[in-house]
C-alpha cells in the first residue's frame, strides 16, 4: 500500500502541469514551496482535504 498520492497542479507562472507526490498523513493542511518542473519559478502550495478529495492551491510568491 502506497502512503503517497500522485496529483497534478498547474504552475501559476507558465501554466504547465506539474506532478506532485502528496504524503496524505503529513502534507495535508500544510503549506510548502516547490519549484516548477519546467520554468523553475518558486510556487507556494497549500494542500487541503475538501472531504471529496485533495485540493492543491498553487500561488505565485508575489500574490
Amino acid at each position: 500500500m502506497s502512503l503517497t498520492e500522485s496529483s497534478l497542479f498547474e504552475c501559476p507562472y507558465c501554466m504547465v502541469s506539474n506532478d506532485l507526490e502528496i504524503d496524505i498523513q503529513n502534507d495535508v493542511g500544510q503549506q510548502q514551496i516547490v519549484d516548477c518542473q519546467i520554468c523553475c519559478a518558486p510556487i507556494e502550495l497549500i494542500i487541503q482535504d475538501t472531504g471529496w478529495g485533495l485540493e492543491i492551491i498553487a500561488k505565485r510568491d508575489d500574490e
